[in-house]
Formats: C-alpha cells, structure tokens, sequence
C-alpha cells in the first residue's frame, strides 16, 4: 500500500468534483485505485466500514458514469457502503471528516446532499424507499431511473421482498443492482443464500443467450425469426437456469457479472436501461477488495476503529465488554441449562456469541438481517417449552415492535432479550443510537427490564431473567464499563442508595451514568454539597419501596441516557405525583431531536450526563441565589 501521508493534487481523484467528471478519466480503474488508498487512509484513521466500501468501489464508479444524477436517483441499502459515493458527489474535501463531530456521516443523509436520495441506516429497506421515489417520479411526470443498490445479505430481510412484491409491477425506469459479496456481517444464512450461491455458478444460461443472440441477430428472416429468438431462450433458460425468483416476481434479470470489471458493469447497467420493465442486476464482488487483510477476514473488517493500516486490526486485545461479559455469562449458563436458545440476527461476533454458536449449535440461531422474524420464532421456541434468549442491538429491536408485543408478551411467553449498545453508541450516529428501547419496552405489560452499570452484574442480572417467570430484558451499553466506585459490589436488590440518607438532594439514574452519578456526589462533597444516589438495578417495574424512600427528598434529579418521552423519569414521575411527593423534581435526558454522530464521550458530555455536567445541574437548580 502506498504512503498517503502527503496529499497528491495531481491524482485522478482530486479531479473528480461531481459524478460528470468521471467522464473526463481515461484510466477508470486508476482512479479505483486511488479510491481504495483514499479509503484505507480515513478508515484506519477514522474508524468505519472498511471491507463492504471496498468492495463496491468499481460498482460505485459505474454506477454514476451511467446514470445521470440531477434525474437519476441512487438510493444505497443500509448505506455503509457509500463512502465512494460521497467521495464521487462533492464530498472528498471532507472525507477526512466522515464519522468526525460536526463531519460527514457515514451513511447517506438527506441533509447533508441532494446526492442522497434517501437517509438509510437499518438494512432491507432500499427496494422500498426507491419504489416510492420511483412512483413519485411518474406521477410528477419527471423523467429518469431509480436504482436500489441492495447487499444479498440485506435479501434475508423481509422487508426486501416486500418491496420486491410491489416493484415487479412497476412498469420501467426501475433497477436493483444485486451487489452480492456473499455475506453480510455474519456467514449469510438461510434459503436466500443457497440461492444465490447457486445463481452464481450457473453463468452458462447468459453464455447461451449472448451466442444464440449473436446468430439470431444477423438474420433478417422477420417476425417469425423474432418469435423463433422468444422461444429458443425461454428453451435455453429453462434448461440451463430452471428458476428465477427475480423474473418470477415480475423482473427482468441479468447477471450474474463480475463487479469490479468496469466494462461489464457499464454494459449491464446500459442494457437494464434499455429495458421497458423493472429490472434486477446480479453482480458479484469481493468483500474487501484490495487490502488483503480485509479480503481475508471481511467480517471483522466490516465496521473498524481506528486502526495502523500497515499492520492491520490488532486481533490480540481482550478488553473486557459488556458483549463479551454476556457471551461468557450465555454459555455458562447454557452448559447447566439444556433448554437455553441464543438467537441473533447476523450480529455473532458483535453481540458476543461466536463461542456459544461454537459450543451449542444445535441450540444457536442466526437468522440473518430479520429480527421481526427473530423475535416471532423466540415465541414459538418459546411456546415450545424452550427458553430463547435474543441477543440484539437496541437500534434494531426498535424494528419487532410488533412482535414483541403481539407474539411474545400477549401470549406470556418467556423470552429473554439482550438488548446490546443501549444508550449513545457514537459515530454511527443518528440511525443507530440505543436511545429508544427504553421509552417502547416501558409500554410492554408484565416486562421487567434489568439495566446494569458495570460488566460483573451482567451474568446475575441474565440469570434473574433467565430464571424468572416472565418476559425479561437485559440492556447494556456499546464496549467497555466506566469507572467502578472503589469496591463496589452488586447486592441484587432492585434499587440501592448510596449515602446515608440524610442529604436533601437525591440523584437517580441507572446503567453506566451511574458511574458519573457516583463521580459527581464525590466532587459535590468537595464543594460542602451532600448528595445521595438511587441507582436502579431494575428499572421496570420501579419497585414501589424506592419510590418510598425518594419521598423523603427535599430535591431530586433524574439523569437519564434515553429519550425522555416515556423514559423511566417520566414514569417515576408519575408515580410520585400519586404518592403526593412534595419536593422538587427534575428530568435530565434527551428532549427532543436525533443524537448525530461523535464520540460517545462527546454525546455524554453535550446531554449533561457527565459527572461536570451533573455536578453542575445540581448546584444551577438547588445551590445558585
């Protein structure tokens, strides 16, 4: 890899300032080059999604040397991949900043360019959100294509077919470009994936077609010669490639084709606009082109942190995480419970369940991008004297709402969920912040909802869920603990104080604000302010004896990392309103608006919920004339 420490304006790159200017690059596959050196460079600086962007580098390039932007409109599935395409639309002077505070995000947003036509971060949604720009087009009566660029992973997403179901009947200027790299974040699994891989080795049927068109098309023999072309392909195909569940559902399908030959891609995307019917493009590429360590293991180089690109990820660090802590805790527990069942979707590795997959297969679950469908057959593990234990980040449960309630809570069926990068989780920003499990698990009846500060009160609180009675979550944070107040020990109560009772002001919280909490009663004490903290050990349902012990407060503040519409502070707040608390009582949480990408420290640090800010608070509201 070269050294890209001093910047090259001569490079080809540097002359690209909107997609038209690809047209003046003699030497596209340079061009690709330099992308691919662009991209480790931010990455391994940066943090990101290193192996899924250079993968689609060549994929990007022709997608917008053919199609016009200003009416053509490119909508990206999950959009992690469209760091080229920000590079290409008038974004590379800032791609330096992608995934920085106050820099671009790390996938498409609506606000930050007329090039992206759709904000996108969960997957299988592009078929969708493009069928509907699609469909606006026509009836504004504007001209121009729409193309979905949808990962086969994606394809295990049920939304996909949804879309899929509803576009074959869209009449023309609708493309979805397949980009196939044969796995998502975790091995693809599932029906959809033998699929594919099936597809993939049957390039025979286009050999066929593109020799017998060749032929055919230097006759002039007439209509009856056309008619005769029809039937000698349906012939061709059903022999050489039986079924196609794309061309049964309405599309034209062409592929599969290599995806980082320039050529093939342009002559395919020219030919799917040629067609008077939607269409759907089969390209095949390699995860993590170009970077060998990325090609060799594209699954931990799918999302990095920062990294030193000559040697590569650093695969020997065991910092402990409230991921890890929770794959230890599941198979010990599964060792001494045969009925335990992990369930995730794709996310093994990240929700830290690679061993438990390892010890227990016949008991592991990864059902792909599908997490409706993860927590319906929870249920019906459930209902079948099974204990399911969901493993998910709180991002993408937001999406089985539904199911949660009508498939799982309705029924009192007993399924545990690990709601994994609870709270702010940094620079995927907006589309991924855990900030609103809290609020929609509150309405579910009969759920308990168990919140622990520290990584060693993970396998005692996965065990009271595991073994209670009822519909039960466990919700923790992205990476690594705060800072532990010096011997600290988890008690197992629901709720604990620490002080001894007799301050006037109370600080509540739960999860790791505790540790700020704690943090910043030791610095008030400094300032001649004495404080107690109510830490929550189960924050629903709130256990009625702490709300008897809040009413002796003259002052409390509840510091909350969560959305406050239908927070556990609102909630308690009710709850002394019936118990006529007579005191002061303030809400310090997300009010309003989607968090944006920065560090997890900074997204703390700007909500107040640091120990300064918390400090703070306290003495604005009670200690300031």
């Amino acid at each position: 890899m070269k050294d890209n420490s001093q910047k090259n304006e001569n490079t080809l790159l540097s002359k690209i300032k909107s997609p038209k200017d690809l047209n003046k690059i003699k030497d596209l596959n340079k061009l690709c080059e330099e992308i691919r050196e662009k991209l480790i460079e931010v990455i391994s600086n940066n943090g990101g999604h290193l192996a899924s962007n250079l993968g689609a580098v060549e994929l990007t390039v022709a997608l917008h040397k053919v199609f016009n932007d200003l009416e053509d409109k490119i909508v990206w599935d999950v959009s992690h991949q469209s760091y080229v395409h920000k590079m290409l639309t008038g974004r590379l002077e800032k791609i330096d900043t992608i995934r920085k505070e106050n820099g671009i995000s790390g996938f498409t947003n609506r606000k930050e360019s007329t090039y992206d036509a759709f904000t996108q971060g969960h997957s299988s949604t592009s078929i969708s959100s493009a069928l509907g720009l699609a469909c606006a087009k026509k009836i504004n009566d504007e001209t121009g294509y729409t193309v979905a660029v949808i990962g086969d992973g994606a394809l295990t997403g049920g939304l996909a077919y949804e879309g899929l179901n509803n576009a074959g009947r869209f009449k023309k200027n609708f493309i979805i470009v397949l980009n196939d790299n044969q796995m998502s974040i975790s091995k693809n699994v599932g029906a959809v994936a033998r699929y594919l891989a099936a597809a993939r080795i049957r390039p025979s049927y286009l050999k066929a077609k593109n020799i017998m068109e060749k032929v055919l098309n230097k006759t002039s023999i007439g209509i009856k010669m056309k008619d005769l072309m029809k039937y000698f392909k349906s012939v061709v195909k059903k022999v050489v490639n039986p079924n196609n569940i794309f061309e049964d559902m309405g599309f034209s399908y062409y592929g599969p084709i290599d995806g980082h030959n320039l050529n093939q891609l342009e002559k395919a995307f020219n030919i799917a606009k040629s067609l008077n019917k939607p269409t759907v493009v089969h390209v095949i590429t390699t995860k993590g082109k170009g970077y060998k360590p990325a090609e060799e293991n594209p699954g931990v180089y799918h999302g990095v942190s920062s990294f030193n690109a000559q040697e590569g990820v650093n695969f020997g660090s065991n910092s402990q995480t409230f991921s890890s802590e929770f794959g230890r805790t599941i198979c010990k527990i599964a060792e001494k419970n045969p009925k335990i069942c992990a369930i995730t979707a794709a996310m093994t590795s990240g929700t830290g369940l690679k061993e438990f997959k390892n010890k227990y297969k016949n008991r592991f679950f990864d059902v792909g991008i599908a997490e409706e469908h993860a927590v319906t057959f929870a249920g019906g593990l459930a209902a079948g004297g099974m204990v399911p234990i969901v493993s998910v980040y709180s991002t993408f449960l937001q999406r089985s709402y539904d199911q949660i309630i009508h498939d799982v809570a309705l029924q009192d069926l007993k399924v545990v969920f690990a709601v994994d990068r609870a709270g702010f989780t940094g620079e995927d920003g907006e589309t991924h912040q855990g900030i609103f499990d809290v609020p929609f698990l509150n309405t579910i009846p009969e759920i308990t909802i168990y919140s622990p500060s520290f990584t060693e009160e993970v396998e005692p609180m996965l065990n009271l869920a595991v073994n209670g009675s009822c519909l039960a979550a466990v919700r923790y944070p992205k990476g690594a603990e705060f800072k532990k107040p010096e011997n600290f020990k988890y008690t197992g109560n629901s709720f604990d104080i620490y002080g001894d009772k007799t301050a006037e002001t109370l600080i509540i919280t739960y999860g790791r604000i505790f540790s700020n909490a704690f943090t910043a009663k030791k610095n008030l004490e400094e300032l001649g302010i004495k404080t107690d903290v109510l830490k929550l050990n189960i924050i629903k349902p709130i256990d009625i004896e702490a709300v008897k012990n809040i009413l002796k407060y003259k002052n409390v503040v509840f510091f909350e990392e969560a959305f406050k519409s239908g927070s556990v502070a609102e909630k308690l707040s009710s709850m002394l309103f019936e118990n006529n608390f007579k005191g002061n009582y303030f809400i310090k949480a997300i009010d309003e608006g989607f968090v944006k990408h920065a560090s997890v420290e900074s997204q703390i640090k700007k909500f107040g919920l640091d120990p300064r800010g918390i400090q703070n608070y306290i003495i604005k509201k009670f200690y300031t004339d």
